[in-house]
Parts: C-alpha cells; structure tokens; sequence
C-alpha cells in the first residue's frame, strides 16, 4: 500500500482528467486501433510467432506501441513548466521590459505566454495541443516532439503488416476476368482462422487510420523540428515575422536579432534534446545570442503591443444577433462550413454590441467586445470568433479603442 502511495497522488490523479477530452479519446482510440491490428494480423495470417521473423516483428511492434504511450503520457502528464504565480524579476528594473499578466498577477518572463485553456503563464510555451489536452512547451517539448516522430514510425510498420496481410490472405480471391493471379509463393503457412469480411474491414480501417496518421503526424514533426533547429517556437516564429513587419512599415532602421538562435543547429538540438530527457535551463534565464541579452525578445514584444493597438484593431458594431453556436447553420452555409477550426471559443453578439478585431478570415472575425466600466474594473474580458455577416464597420473610436487596450490582458 505505501508503494502506490509513493505513484498515487492528488496530484496525479487531479491530471489524470486531461484524459477525458476529444483529443486524448481520438489520438488513444488510434494508437489502440493500428497497435491491436497489427499484432493480431501478424501473429494470425501474416507472420506467426513460431518463426524467427514473426518474433522480432511482434516484438518491434510492441516496442513501438510502448515508445510511443511513453512519450504521449509524458508529453501530457509532464507538462510544459508554469511560470510561478506572482512572479517577479530578482532585479526591480527588468519590470520595465516585462509583461504583466493580470490573470497570474506576475509577470511574464522571457519565452512565457499565457494559456487561455490552461489558465497559467507556460514556460517556452509553443502552442496548446489539443491531442495531448496539455500546453507544449520548456519541459516537455522534447516528449512532444519525440512522440511525432515515433508515431509515423509505428503507424508505417503497421501499414506495411496491413497491405501484406490483405496482399497474402486475398490472393485466391483477386482475379480479372478468366485470367488468375498466382500468388502462391508469398503464401507460406496455413492461417490460424479464416481470413473474413469482418477481419478484412477491420484490416482496411486500420490501414487508413495508419496512413493518415504517417501523413498528418509526420507533418508535424517536421515543423517542429524545424522550428527546434533554430532555438524557436512556433510562437516566436510568429514574433519575428512580425518585428520584420514593424520595423518595414515604420521604416525604423531597426536591426532585429532573433536572440535564442545560438548560431548552431546542433547547439539549439541539445537546448531541447538531452540524456536524461529534461531540457537544459529553468525556463526563466537562457542563453542567448552574443549581440543580444535576455530581454531583447521582451522588448520587441512591448513595441508590438503598442503598434498592434495602433493600427491592428477596428471597430465593429454588431447588426445581427448570435448565440455563440460553432457551426451557426442560421448564419448562411458558407459561414456553416467556414467555422474556423480551432479550440478557441465564439462570443455570442447582441445588436448594437460593439467589437474590436484582431484578425479574420472571409466569413468569420475574432476580437474583443467592449464592456462596461465595471466589468473592465473587475478585469472581464470578452474575446472570440464571431461570423463576419453579424458586424458593419464603424467609424474609428480612439476613446474606445483607448479604453479596450487599456482593459486587454496580457
């Protein structure tokens, strides 16, 4: 009994709700589906455990599933590190080139952001993953990834067992007209049971799952180590394109030095990727580049805050009503199938609300709705998608545009 004390804990078992979303059910349901697949068509019609090949083929199969799961739990339960709530610089003066967050009342250190759906400044953060229910980030960033690139692995062995099961057990079947395949020679032993319909629509589902998930996941880890290579996250990537914009607009004569890249590849490897699996740093402090110091991003991110209330948001007015549906079917089919995929929420809109937005697609806006004195006072904010055809643009307010990003929280 005291050694399961010493695994389960409140904590633990507190996390262990991350399991019960979307993401998780789907990308667990997956790795089950093609895992299951692959072992029973091996080990039934495919390559039996009674040869030496079946062996190592059954056991490359379960290493797989296990590397996997190990990295997936890892990269959920692990978490990406959380910036202390009420976090302070040690040196008073450094506020100055720091974000404050009114949500974790602290401030933001470098590489920080703010999660909507965790509610916590992330360390490093990256971007939040739906299918690990969990923010990607300083701790947890090489599981992450690790898991990107383990699962097409698995997923194009299990595809590969697939295509051979069907191409073996169907043989006697395939015929085109009076002319007669002859695939006897790949047909080498007798299998454990018929191989059915039920087994053959099974086989054809897992082939799909499998496929599209070498595809879509292989993507992924493609981004991410791109973005690895070069000691960044895909928010920072972001970041820097924007400086690009702000100084070429502005034509400020600004030199920006993205400060993390340390100039190597394999540098920024090991930044991410070390022996005992945690990565190197706090997650407060890191090593930057030599023409740069640690609040050469921070500051950068204060000049675009100021510009992005300048010249990024315009004021709306709504004209229609809206309940905040996802997929609005009352709002027109376009707008129907439009709806942006994405986690973040929709505000629901009465006529004569007034918004102020961010960015937007053809049929859909985000931004933020305009509160009252009291609700900003109490630190309320309103902010989400909502469909383009329930707005009209207004005349510019700086009153109002003043008041909203004095109230935004950051």
């Amino acid at each position: 009994m005291n050694f399961l004390s010493t695994f389960v804990t409140f904590e633990s078992l507190h996390e262990v709700r991350r399991l019960c979303h979307w993401g998780p059910i789907i990308a667990l349901s997956v790795i089950t589906i093609c895992s299951t697949m692959a072992i029973l068509d091996s080990i039934i019609w495919y390559w039996p455990l009674n040869t030496t090949g079946g062996s190592i083929n059954f056991i490359m199969l379960i290493n797989w599933t296990v590397l996997i799961l190990y990295n997936y739990f890892n990269a959920m339960f692990v978490g990406p590190g959380y910036i202390t709530l009420g976090w302070k610089p040690e040196n008073q003066e450094d506020t100055q080139y720091l974000q404050y967050c009114k949500v974790c009342q602290g401030y933001k250190a470098p590489r920080s952001h703010h999660c909507r759906k965790c509610n916590r400044c992330v360390m490093k953060m990256d971007h939040h993953c739906p299918w690990i229910n969990n923010c990607c980030g300083h701790l947890n960033h090489a599981y992450f990834t690790s898991f990107l690139l383990l699962a097409p692995m698995g997923c194009s062995h299990a595809a590969i067992i697939f295509i051979m099961t069907m191409y073996t057990q169907l043989y006697e079947r395939i015929s085109f007209g009076t002319v007669k395949i002859d695939m006897s020679p790949v047909r080498q032993f007798s299998p454990l049971m018929p191989f059915s319909v039920p087994a053959f629509a099974a086989t054809l589902f897992a082939l799909g799952l499998a496929l599209g998930t070498t595809i879509a996941v292989g993507m992924l880890f493609f981004i991410q180590m791109k973005v690895i290579l070069r000691n960044k996250t895909s928010i920072e990537s972001w970041i820097e394109e924007k400086a690009k914009d702000r100084i070429q607009h502005y034509q400020t004569g600004e030199e920006f030095i993205f400060p993390y890249d340390l100039g190597s590849r394999w540098l920024n490897f090991k930044q991410v990727f070390t022996w005992s699996g945690m990565p190197k740093g706090d997650g407060i402090e890191w090593p930057v580049y030599p023409k740069c110091h640690q609040h050469t991003l921070t500051i950068e991110q204060l000049k675009q805050k100021a510009d992005k209330q300048v010249r990024s948001q315009v004021q709306y007015r709504a004209v229609e009503n809206y309940n905040g549906a996802c997929c609005p079917l009352s709002k027109g089919l376009q707008t129907f199938f439009r709806t942006p995929c994405t986690e973040e929420p929709r505000i629901p809109l009465s006529k004569g609300d007034t918004i102020l937005a961010t960015r937007g697609t053809k049929w859909w806006m985000y931004g933020d709705k305009v509160l009252s004195e009291e609700q900003m006072t109490a630190g309320e904010r309103v902010r989400g998608w909502f469909p383009r055809r329930c707005v009209e643009k207004c005349h510019y307010d700086t009153a109002v545009s003043d008041s909203a990003g004095d109230k935004k929280v950051n």
